[in-house]
This record gives C-alpha cells, sequence and structure tokens, in this order.
C-alpha cells in the first residue's frame, strides 16, 4: 500500500526577493514565489526594505523588522494573500 505523507508545517531553508517577487525554498525541495503586492505592508515598502527579508521560527516564517511584518511559510504554501493578484492591463 502506497501512502502518501503531507508537510503540514511547511519550513524554509532560505527566502530572498528579485523584482518584487518574493521567494523561499522549502525544505521539500519546491521554490514558491508570489509577487509582494500580495501583501498590505510590502505593497507599500520600497525596494531596499523588501529585500531585508529574514527567516524565524525555524523556517516557519519569514520577517520584515524594518516594516514589522511577518507571514507564516504555512500561509504563503496554503495561498492565504492579503489582496488579490492585480489585474493585467488591457493592450
Amino acid at each position: 500500500m502506497n501512502t502518501a505523507t503531507v508537510d503540514l508545517d511547511p519550513r524554509a531553508l532560505r527566502a530572498w526577493v528579485k523584482d518584487r517577487m518574493v521567494f523561499i525554498e522549502l525544505t521539500d525541495g519546491r521554490l514558491i514565489g508570489f509577487p509582494a503586492d500580495r501583501f498590505r505592508l510590502l505593497a507599500k515598502a520600497d525596494d531596499e526594505a523588501l529585500r531585508q527579508v529574514e527567516l524565524c521560527l525555524n523556517g516557519a516564517a519569514l520577517r520584515w523588522e524594518a516594516l514589522d511584518e511577518d507571514i507564516s511559510v504555512r500561509g504563503i504554501v496554503e495561498g492565504r494573500f492579503q489582496l488579490p493578484l492585480p489585474l493585467p492591463l488591457a493592450a
């Protein structure tokens, strides 16, 4: 019998920001990225403040000290964002 295990407590090994996209590498090998504009405080942050992301709680959360913002890795994995994706511009 094959059984699949689901990691109910996802953890990040590292996090970084490039072109206003936040990326995390998870312990299970997945890479996840999301636009900073999906969170209110991150959307308002300048590029330098946004790049100051750190891991905390043994990789269970992302922290931006200067912005006083914490985001859980579980919430990111589950797609729980504060703001919807922006609508594409009409051509």
